[in-house]
């Protein structure tokens, strides 16, 4: 009798846990996305048609698998897996499974060892693992979002591969959400219709428990339509996650409209607008490494030397997304785009390597002045290489006057600075060298 009581629990439980744990896959093949990591000849596929795996950090943003790929992986090699978190556990739970472990290990048998948020374990907690994973006691499979690098201690980090999970594609999300509706018996039931595709794919932003979490509640609240669906438009969206979804299609004409305005809004000294657009794109999920690059780019197409610190920034800026995630890595984000909206602009190194690259492609053979040509070896002094070369540094100011660089017949100037910001001084100082070109 009391199994059967036992039974009923199980399915009970099963009932309340969220959507994204139920649907969770449990063998490689049916995970979606990371093909890097699972394709053809990919590490974590060859690991698992092995039948071996070593101990490894799972790395990248919420929502891209990180738990379900230690559960599927474990799962489809026929290893046991042991689950904590660890925000939630302590020195004492790791020697208990590191027990356990030493137990199975003296019977031949292998644990898969698998620590959510493991940069959230102190250097003791991660010292306590040290030895289990040296000895090879357990596999230990770590997650975070952070960079292991800076939060996983060096010991551990050299025992371990490390391999980086990317945001998922809006593909991926579709198909997830579209599996959950066919696999999951409580959802399916609802006879959910998705009206608006983009919407819930701009919610998700690459992470699938947002899209799973975002359509169960929706499908709970969703009415019932005339032919029997409760249909989950942008508006039930909105109320179900609170706040607005934007119309943004990450793919389509909304990706390149706005990315246009917040560029063009920098460029024209507008931080409020630039502000906007991105706060748009961040809404919309778009992925956030994609701004930053874009940033870089824009750092040196439209500010270049007017502020040299605009590089610098941007770069900085691309790094502290990619180390601390969304959402704190607006806060770069929104500090790159105000300052480089702000900064004083020039184009002239961009257009001067254009110009540079078109006399290079409409020109004739390039011959190098010999003075300018290397000579490290007497054979190539003898054939003039090197010969009459001035070393500036050994002349006033650092500048040899009177010596050409440019080859014969290439003349220049390609890269003419603007009178804006830092690049002003720039200008009167190519003035006073090259006054012929300038």
């Amino acid at each position: 009798m009391s199994g059967l009581f036992d039974e009923y629990d199980e399915q009970q439980r099963d009932t309340v846990k969220p959507l994204a744990e139920r649907v969770r896959p449990k063998t490689i093949g049916d995970v979606v996305g990371q093909d890097h990591l699972l394709g053809e000849n990919a590490p974590l596929r060859l690991f698992v048609d092995r039948g071996t795996l070593p101990s490894m950090i799972l790395w990248g943003p919420p929502g891209t698998g990180k738990t379900t790929l230690a559960m599927a992986i474990s799962n489809s090699i026929g290893m046991a897996i042991e689950r904590i978190s660890a925000v939630e556990s302590g020195v004492k739970e790791l020697r208990a499974i590191i027990e356990r472990a030493s137990r199975m290990a003296s019977r031949g048998e292998r644990l898969v060892f698998f620590v959510d948020e493991i940069h959230r374990f102190n250097k003791a907690q991660q010292d306590a693992l040290l030895h289990a994973v040296e000895r090879g006691i357990v596999i230990l499979i770590g997650a975070t979002t952070e960079n292991p690098s800076f939060e996983v201690n060096s010991a551990l980090l050299s025992r371990c591969q490390v391999y980086r999970l990317q945001s998922l594609e809006d593909a991926d999300i579709k198909l997830i959400v579209e599996r959950a509706m066919t696999d999951d018996a409580a959802l399916a039931a609802r006879n959910i219709r998705i009206e608006d595709w983009d919407a819930l794919i701009g919610i998700a932003g690459g992470d699938a428990r947002a899209a799973l979490n975002a359509v169960e509640t929706a499908g709970i609240m969703a009415d019932v339509s005339e032919d029997g669906y409760r249909v989950v438009s942008r508006e039930v969206l909105r109320a179900a996650v609170q706040r607005r979804v934007v119309a943004y299609d990450r793919a389509g004409d909304a990706h390149y409209d706005t990315i246009s305005a917040f560029i063009k809004s920098m460029r024209g000294s507008d931080p409020d607008a630039a502000l906007y657009y991105l706060a748009i794109m961040i809404e919309a999920g778009e992925d956030p490494v994609f701004i930053a690059r874009r940033l870089i780019v824009f750092a040196s197409e439209d500010v270049g030397n007017a502020e040299p610190r605009a590089l610098q920034l941007a770069v900085a800026t691309s790094h502290a997304v990619e180390r601390i995630g969304m959402p704190e890595g607006r806060i770069p984000l929104g500090q790159c785009t105000t300052f480089l909206a702000s900064a004083p602009k020039s184009n002239a190194s961009y257009k001067g390597i254009d110009a540079a690259l078109k006399a290079v492609r409409e020109g004739g053979d390039i011959k190098i002045p010999d003075h300018l040509r290397n000579a490290p070896t007497q054979l190539m002094k003898d054939y003039g290489h090197g010969a009459g070369y001035r070393y500036p540094h050994a002349e006033a100011g650092a500048f040899a006057r009177g010596v050409k660089y440019l080859p014969e017949g290439v003349h220049g100037p390609f890269y003419v600075p603007t009178d804006h910001g830092s690049e002003a001084e720039i200008k009167d100082r190519l003035r006073s060298w090259w006054p012929e070109t300038t």
